[in-house]
Parts: C-alpha cells; sequence; structure tokens
C-alpha cells in the first residue's frame, strides 16, 4: 500500500494530498480518536475551524485551528458533508474557511464525516434515531406483553424508569428529520408501521413539528395505549390544526368511535358531504366554528367580516343550522369533524 501510495503520488500532486490526508484520518481512527479530538486534528489539518454536529444531540463541537474551542460566531461553513450511518444522515461535518474552499477540502470532510460515522456506531446505537420496527411495534402493539415491551425499549436505549411519550405521524419528511426537531437533544426512535410512522420520545415539543407534517400525540403513560390514542389524534388533524394532542381532543375523541354508517346517516354529516365539492365554503365554515366570531373568523381568512357574514348566512341556509344561534357552531363543527373522520 506504501509503494502504491509513492507511485500515485509521483503522477499527480492533487492524488498525494488526498492520499495524505485519507492516512491521516486512519491514523485517527486506529487511534479511536473521539469527536471533540477529530474536530482539533481536522482544524488543525485543514487551518480554519472545523464543525461537528449529530442530529441526536443537538450539540455542535467547533474547534479553530488552534485546537482551541472556536469562541467566534458561526461563519457560514464553506464546505459541508454528511454523516450518514447505516444509509440514515446521522449529523453534518463542516469547515468554515474564510475564502474559497481548497482542492482538498471535499476529501478531508469526505474521511471527517466516515471517521465520525464510526465514533457514533462504537459509542452505541442510540445516537441514530431510526429503529429497528419490529422493536417499535413489539413497543406499542396491545399484545406485548409487560416483559417483552420493557426488553424492547431497552434495546432501543429507553430508560426503564422515564415515561415514552408516542406519535403517530404522516410526512413527506424522513421520519429521523422530523425526530430530531420535535425532541432535540433527547432520546429519539421513529419506525414506519404501514402507512403511519411511530415516533418514541421522552419529551415531544408540538411546536417543532415542521410544515406539511400531521401528527397526534398520545397521553398514556402505556406506550401501546398511548399509541392508540396517537391515531386516534392523528385523525382529527387538518391543515389548520396539523398537529393534535389526544388529551387536547377531551368529549371530541368519542366521535372515533361512532360508526361509519351512522354518522352516514345523520342529517347534519349528509349536510356538510352535501357541501363538501367547494373548498371555499367548508374553509369559511372551519373558521367560523374554531373562532366562534365572525370577526375573528373574517381575520383568519383575510376577508372583510360583511363578506363573512354573507358566506355563514348562505351556508346556515344550505346546512339547515341557524349558524348564529348558540347551538348553531356547535352542531357545525361536530358534523364536520364526524364528516372529516369518514373512511380516514
Amino acid at each position: 500500500m506504501q509503494a502504491l501510495a509513492v507511485r500515485l503520488s509521483g503522477l499527480d500532486p492533487y492524488v498525494d494530498g488526498a492520499i495524505r490526508v485519507v492516512m491521516f484520518y486512519d491514523t485517527l481512527m486506529r487511534r479511536r480518536a473521539d469527536l471533540p479530538a477529530l474536530a482539533r486534528s481536522s482544524a488543525g489539518l485543514a487551518e480554519c475551524v472545523a464543525g461537528i454536529r449529530l442530529h441526536g444531540t443537538g450539540r455542535a463541537i467547533r474547534v479553530s485551528p488552534d485546537g482551541r474551542e472556536a469562541t467566534t460566531p458561526p461563519a457560514p461553513a464553506s464546505t459541508t458533508a454528511a454523516i450518514t450511518l447505516d444509509e440514515e444522515e446521522i449529523g453534518t461535518v463542516w469547515l468554515e474557511r474564510p475564502g474559497p474552499p481548497t482542492p482538498l477540502d471535499e476529501v478531508l470532510l469526505d474521511r471527517l464525516a466516515i471517521a465520525a460515522a464510526a465514533v457514533a456506531e462504537r459509542y452505541g446505537p442510540a445516537r441514530t434515531t431510526m429503529a429497528d420496527p419490529a422493536l417499535v411495534e413489539l413497543v406499542v402493539s396491545s399484545d406485548s406483553d409487560e416483559a417483552a415491551r420493557a426488553r424492547a425499549l431497552r434495546l432501543l436505549g429507553f430508560a426503564a424508569d422515564l415515561p415514552v411519550r408516542v406519535v403517530a405521524v404522516r410526512s413527506q419528511l424522513p421520519l429521523d428529520q422530523v425526530g430530531v426537531l420535535v425532541c432535540p437533544g433527547r432520546r429519539v426512535k421513529a419506525a414506519p408501521l404501514a402507512d403511519v410512522g411511530v415516533i418514541l420520545a421522552t419529551v415531544v415539543d408540538p411546536s417543532r413539528f415542521p410544515e406539511g407534517v400531521r401528527a397526534g400525540i398520545g397521553a398514556a403513560d402505556s406506550p401501546d395505549r398511548s399509541w392508540r390514542e396517537a391515531r386516534t389524534a392523528l385523525r382529527f388533524t387538518t391543515p389548520r390544526e396539523p398537529v393534535i394532542r389526544y388529551a387536547d381532543l377531551g368529549a371530541l375523541a368519542l366521535l372515533a368511535g361512532v360508526p361509519q354508517d351512522a354518522a352516514r346517516d345523520n342529517a347534519d354529516v349528509a349536510a356538510i358531504a352535501r357541501i363538501a365539492g367547494n373548498p371555499e365554503d367548508l374553509e369559511t365554515l372551519d373558521a367560523y366554528c374554531a373562532t366562534g366570531s365572525l370577526r375573528r373568523a373574517a381575520d383568519l381568512l383575510h376577508l372583510h367580516h360583511s363578506s363573512v357574514a354573507r358566506r355563514i348566512e348562505q351556508i346556515g341556509k344550505t346546512l339547515g343550522i341557524e349558524l348564529t344561534e348558540p347551538t348553531g357552531p356547535v352542531r357545525a363543527r361536530l358534523a364536520l369533524t364526524a364528516w372529516r373522520l369518514l373512511d380516514d
């Protein structure tokens, strides 16, 4: 190998430099350098600030060329590379070079990313977010006994004395990205089950779900019951309310148990179905029921309140519900919710 490196270096100075970079990181990996050591070595080699961030921890390591922690405000990365483990992106490495990237920066970051992935793998599978679906199913299945559930949780890295929150998710984004966003710096695991994604976490921040994601958050301490609650809450999500906690549904959760044939036969639900072909009417009714006020609904829809009043009057006539009476919005909201749950 050494003889080959010498022959190649004689052919091309770039190849010589690239080989030296590869050998540099091979040595660091043999010495089992940890992440701070990798960052220090990389900053010294690149002669600029180098950074490493693992999504699972959310903490960034930034080191100056002198080997000390960088105290200057982060500069735009001149070059970046993804840290991948088992085909999952688990973090990022980067250089903050003041000028343009050098020809070897890409090689350096590629080897740094490989070395960082090796460190993450060496110090435990909990650094990654995606989990074995079979283990996750053991945790949330009502057919699992408590011993099997506890063992699955241990294998996933969850401590026995901490509660586990269960979230049902529908998302076009990768589940690992969603999980890291809603549970930064804490234990989180995700896996697809059928057509729904499952996120298991010690803490969930509902405000951190990215746009376009629908999520239902269970409330029970038992993971299997919490999973049922999370799936129920997911059914109630809408574009206006994409994230719903089961605990916030209250009595509305009872609608999820109404037989669909009974719901379809209800006069109010059937009336909602008749106006379903007009998205503008549905949006207006939804805003009015959500706010309970013509003016607040108008603000939500960015319309004049008189325009909303005319729409509500016409919608009320079509539904056969007096929407300006106290019971009208209640009936309309129940009917609208029951209609949305049909065939969900």
